[in-house]
């Protein structure tokens, strides 16, 4: 089985348990064989965003961090549409950190991904029924493309 199939079965079993929030998925789960440069900010792919590799490096990074829980990707609401099209990767709209580090800090750490802003508003579109939980004195941080 391809890694882009164990994806969307993840996927889909995500969006079975709650399907008024799109799903969130580990780091890993979504950047590994991910080759698709269209797959997450695409409107600032060649014009200054890294590539897909490289992004999945420097987040990787932030996600080995003593003050990072977690670093998860959030789907865009039309990851579906990959399943018919053999090329495209599921689409993510942007990635949660959570840490315990000040917002400050993690815009720091996201320098030079050419991302529009660092959020600290929570889920940006409501939080999926299976998405993590930070510990106490830690913090969601959503960054944002587009």
């Amino acid at each position: 089985m391809s890694a882009k199939q164990i994806l969307l079965d993840r996927l889909i079993a995500l969006q079975n348990e709650d399907a008024e929030h799109d799903p969130v998925v580990s780091l890993d789960e979504y950047f590994y064989k991910n080759d698709d440069e269209w797959s997450i900010a695409p409107n600032n792919w060649g014009d200054g965003r890294p590539s897909i590799k490289d992004i999945y490096a420097r987040f990787k990074k932030i996600e080995s961090r003593p003050d990072v829980q977690g670093v998860y990707v959030g789907l865009h609401g039309d990851w579906m549409e990959s399943q018919d099209d053999e090329e495209s990767w599921p689409s993510a709209e942007n990635i949660h950190v959570i840490s315990s580090a000040s917002q400050f800090a993690v815009e720091g750490w996201v320098e030079g991904m050419e991302a529009d802003s660092v959020g600290a508003d929570g889920w940006p579109y409501g939080k999926h029924k299976l998405a993590p939980e930070p510990a106490l004195d830690y913090y969601l941080y959503t960054v944002y493309w587009d």
